[in-house]
């Protein structure tokens, strides 16, 4: 296999993995549906008495049908017949696959997928499609999009498998006015550039998530500027590098992972509650070249997480650097969970983090992860620990913080000396989690004799608990070990903090 197709084949993997996790899966499915009618009891006298129950139930339970099933409750009586017509539309086109889910005969699901849109009257309540070529269908694809708008889609998961990557979604996209959750991936976006001057482009949208998907900036913030009711924000993958900026009075989710991001704004977003940052990597040739900049965001509360060593930290118009003083204004008083991720070896980077925790002076959770990067470069960085013993007060360490994890613990002795700083100084610490990410023996019994070092802190706070635990995890080697890796930090309404 050449290089170019391995390298392909890997991405589409990931891209396919995150997007099976990240995006809602329809409510039913071939398999529950079996099952079900495998259990269920029949009448011991051969009775039809399900027909005799209202259409109102009878309705119900043909929405929670997948569309083969619900589609031939029709030919059942002539009263059944109308039914399924009468039922807002739940429909996925996996449900038309054989039992084992293979994509046999693309053409087939494309006609089979145009066939029941121009069928059912609507509304269309759900409708999840991810199993045609679209490449070879253009003319299919408008024309479904038409019969969406027209049915009043209410929500849309749209994937694009196979590729190509930069396949662009036409703009009638933006006729499907009556979305509330609008989840897409492995598609170029609709360019904004057609919709009419202060329109709004989707009135009702609740939920925004783009994995794999090609899309210039203008689009993305246009977007978020012209849904006026949009609450959550889902970045995963992105094919370019993101930059974003956004206003916003609705948003309180946003959360962006495993992407190229060069700066992050959130200008104004006075409902922000969480903003979620997980495997975003910098652009090339920028000592920080991740900006994230905090602005009017007085109802955040989740943030993470922040790299000391990679991100350039703004609170309102001043930079955060090491020694910063924190004053009034470069604070954020509102965040109660922190997480970020931290080289200790480095002295830089403990001195970012000590200017970072001061900008959250009211953290009652603090998530720590231990990187790993830049290890040979940063060789003599074990006598850093020393920093440690001279760092000054951090107010949310000393009043706030009453849990702390402290993931990825390699058992060095600059982690192992932030942690006794934590120690002697929380006054209301309750918990403290380490966890060791590699469980060789080894490692196992390396940081059992690092911990016992703990034994001899006296702790600020008398109800303080530390529990060491360990969990398997394989190093870099492969691209889907570290996308489990990911995963365990996402689900589609918010990071797992």
């Amino acid at each position: 296999m050449d290089e170019p197709v391995a390298v392909v084949d890997v991405v589409h993997t990931i891209a396919m993995g995150l997007i099976d996790y990240l995006f809602p899966h329809p409510p039913v499915s071939n398999l529950c549906a079996a099952t079900a009618a495998a259990a269920a009891p029949s009448s011991p006298d051969g009775a039809d008495r399900i027909s005799c129950l209202p259409d109102e139930i009878l309705c119900n339970v043909i929405s929670r049908l997948p569309l083969k099933a619900a589609a031939s409750t029709t030919a059942l009586s002539s009263r059944w017949s109308r039914l399924w017509y009468s039922v807002p539309l739940f429909f996925a086109d996996t449900h038309l696959l054989p039992s084992d889910g293979r994509i046999t005969h693309p053409i087939s699901v494309t006609n089979a997928v145009s066939r029941v849109l121009a069928a059912h009257p609507g509304p269309f309540h759900r409708v999840d499609l991810s199993c045609s070529i679209m490449e070879a269908h253009l003319p299919e694809l408008d024309r479904w999009l038409q019969l969406l708008a027209a049915k009043a889609v209410e929500e849309l998961v749209f994937v694009n498998r196979p590729w190509p990557i930069n396949l662009r979604l036409p703009a009638t996209l933006f006729s499907c006015t009556s979305l509330r959750r609008l989840y897409i991936g492995v598609w170029r976006f609709p360019n904004t550039a057609g919709l009419p001057q202060g329109s709004t482009a989707f009135p009702h949208l609740l939920e925004l998530g783009l994995c794999c998907v090609l899309m210039e900036d203008r689009d993305l913030e246009c977007i978020i500027s012209r849904s006026p009711v949009l609450e959550i924000l889902t970045v995963v993958l992105s094919q370019n590098v993101v930059r974003l900026r956004f206003v916003s009075h609705s948003l309180r989710c946003v959360q962006l992972g495993f992407s190229c991001v060069a700066d992050l704004a959130a200008v104004d977003a006075p409902c922000l509650d969480r903003l979620l940052l997980s495997d975003i990597w910098a652009t090339e040739g920028r000592k920080f070249s991740t900006r994230i900049k905090i602005g009017l965001a007085q109802g955040l509360r989740s943030l993470g997480y922040l790299e000391p060593g990679r991100h350039l930290l703004q609170i309102g118009t001043t930079t955060i650097k090491a020694r910063t003083r924190a004053t009034p204004s470069t604070m954020v008083p509102s965040v109660r969970i922190l997480a970020l991720k931290v080289y200790f070896g480095t002295l830089n980077e403990a001195q970012m983090l000590c200017s970072f925790l001061q900008c959250f002076p009211n953290v009652e959770t603090l998530h720590l992860k231990s990187d790993k990067a830049d290890e040979l470069n940063n060789a003599t960085g074990e006598h850093k620990a020393m920093f440690w013993k001279g760092a000054g007060e951090i107010e949310c360490i000393k009043s706030h913080v009453k849990k702390m994890v402290f993931d990825e613990f390699q058992g060095k002795q600059s982690e192992l000396a932030f942690i006794k700083f934590v120690m002697e100084r929380a006054q209301v610490l309750q918990k403290i989690d380490i966890i060791s990410t590699n469980a060789s023996c080894t490692t196992l019994e390396k940081n059992k004799l690092v911990l016992k070092a703990l034994d001899s802190v006296k702790p600020a706070s008398k109800n303080c608990q530390v529990v060491y635990s360990t969990h398997a995890l394989l190093e870099e080697g492969g691209s889907l070990i570290y996308l489990v890796v990911i995963l365990l930090s996402f689900d589609h309404r918010g990071l797992k903090l």
